[in-house]
C-alpha cells in the first residue's frame, strides 16, 4: 500500500476516486490528503492539470503509478486514472445543523436519508443536496451506506461542502428536529400535498426526508414528518429513482427559498 491510509471511520470517505471527486477534495481543503494517485498513461486534460497544480500548492504527494495498479487500488468501476487517500469525514453535530445560524446565515435546509443503500443514490442526492444549496445532510448510523468511494464519485466532491451527520436513530432525530424548530417533510409517492402545489414551508427551516429504494419512508419515519408531499406522475411509471425524486423535492425547495 501507497501513503499509508488512515483507519476507516463510520462516515467514510477515505478514499476518493474520480476526477471532479478528487479536484473538489484537494479545493476544499477541508481535511488532510495524505496523496493522489494518478494513472501514469493518462492524456493530458484541463482537470489533470487543476488536480496537478492543487496538490502541488497544498504540498500532497502525487504518485504516478501504472493503471494497473492503480485500478487494483480502486473500489469504484472506473476511477477515471486519479484517486486519493485522506483523513476521514468529519462529522456534523445534528443539533448544530438545525439550529437557525447567529448571523444572517442562510435559514437551515436539510436533506435526511432514510435507509437508502444503494451508494449511487446517495452520492446523486449528495451532490443535488449541494447544488440545491442545502445546508447539510443526514445520515442513519445503522442499515444505511455511508460515504464509500462508490458515493464519493457519485457525489462529484459535494461531500467536500455539503456537512454530513450521522444520527443512531432517523425517527428520534427528526423529532429533535422540530424542537429546534425545523418543518419535516417527507416525499411519498402517496403524500397528501403535491411538491409542487404551494409547498408552505419550503422559505423556513426544513428538513427533507427521503426513503429507501422501494420500500419508502419508513412507518416511524413516516410518523414524524409534518407533512408528506408527493411528485405528480402524468406517465404510466408509477415512481421515480430515490436520487431523481430528491432532486425534484430539493430544488423546488431551493427555488421557494
Amino acid at each position: 500500500m501507497l501513503g499509508g491510509r488512515p483507519r476507516r471511520t463510520e462516515l467514510g470517505g477515505e478514499q476518493v476516486e474520480g476526477r471532479q471527486a478528487v479536484a473538489e477534495l484537494l479545493a476544499a481543503g477541508r481535511r488532510a490528503v495524505t496523496d493522489v494517485w494518478m494513472a501514469q498513461d493518462l492524456q493530458p486534460a484541463p482537470i489533470l492539470e487543476r488536480i496537478q497544480t492543487l496538490a502541488s500548492g497544498a504540498r500532497v504527494p502525487l504518485k504516478r503509478v501504472s493503471r494497473s495498479r492503480l485500478d487494483a487500488e480502486a473500489a469504484t468501476d472506473a476511477p477515471q486514472g486519479v484517486l486519493a487517500h485522506a483523513r476521514p469525514l468529519p462529522e456534523a453535530d445534528f443539533d448544530d445543523l438545525c439550529r437557525p445560524p447567529a448571523g444572517a446565515g442562510p435559514k437551515p435546509f436539510l436533506l435526511a436519508v432514510d435507509g437508502v443503500t444503494d451508494p449511487h443514490n446517495l452520492g446523486a442526492l449528495l451532490r443535488s443536496a449541494e447544488a440545491a444549496g442545502a445546508t447539510g445532510a443526514v445520515l442513519a448510523r445503522h442499515r444505511a451506506v455511508h460515504v464509500t468511494p462508490t458515493v464519493a464519485k457519485a457525489a462529484a466532491g459535494a461531500i467536500e461542502h455539503v456537512p454530513l451527520a450521522l444520527v443512531a436513530g432517523m425517527p428520534a432525530a427528526l423529532a429533535r428536529a422540530k424542537e429546534l424548530g425545523c418543518w419535516v417533510v417527507g416525499l411519498s409517492g402517496d403524500g397528501t400535498q403535491s411538491l409542487f402545489d404551494g409547498l408552505p414551508v419550503a422559505d423556513e427551516p426544513i428538513v427533507v426526508v427521503v426513503g429507501a429504494e422501494g420500500t419508502g419512508l419508513s412507518r416511524l419515519v413516516r410518523a414524524r414528518c409534518d407533512l408528506v408531499a408527493s411528485i405528480p406522475m402524468r406517465g404510466r411509471l408509477a415512481s421515480l429513482n430515490v436520487s431523481a425524486a430528491g432532486a425534484l423535492a430539493l430544488f423546488e425547495v431551493s427555488r421557494r427559498r
